[in-house]
């Protein structure tokens, strides 16, 4: 379902070119359009980076890394995937206006809310308040390691268009 769902976005994405955004410095313009050349590889090779935290996380839960969390994440990956096909018609309506930078921080708030949710429900010992702060943490940490994650691919395999 994530790689269909990826699949689709990016598709959609590219159809509606949103890559093509005059706010975009060269380098920054590369790294996006890298990144969504190949954006289901991306979320499938996220999957177990989000796993790997969320399980960091959580590990006292006592739920297996290698089957449960890995298919936790794919779930919230599939929903937040959808949240976001859902906003490329808004995102192509205002591509060329500054709203665009604020739409997308919203999705990230958006996400942040969809995963607090999922895990308190998935995560239902715990009170709000440890869900929410293990949430953030565990957030963080994927986005730090998969803005590792870039930076490697993009070294290993150049920015050359």
């Amino acid at each position: 379902m994530v790689i269909v769902l990826a699949t689709i976005y990016a598709m959609i994405y590219h159809l509606l070119n949103l890559n093509d955004r005059p706010t975009l410095d060269q380098s920054s313009e590369l790294i996006v359009e890298k990144v969504f050349e190949h954006y289901y590889w991306f979320v499938v090779a996220t999957i177990p980076i989000y796993a790997l935290t969320t399980f960091i996380m959580f590990k006292k839960t006592g739920y297996n890394f290698f089957f449960e969390f890995i298919i936790f994440e794919a779930f919230k990956t599939s929903q937040s995937l959808v949240v976001h096909i859902l906003f490329l018609p808004v995102l192509y309506f205002f591509k060329d206006r500054s709203v665009f930078n604020t739409i997308s921080h919203l999705l990230l708030v958006l996400d942040f809310i969809l995963i607090l949710w999922i895990n308190k429900q998935f995560f239902k010992n715990l009170s709000l308040s440890q869900v929410l702060i293990k949430s953030l943490a565990s957030y963080l940490m994927y986005l730090i390691l998969s803005l590792i994650l870039i930076v490697i691919i993009i070294i290993l395999f150049g920015l050359d268009r």
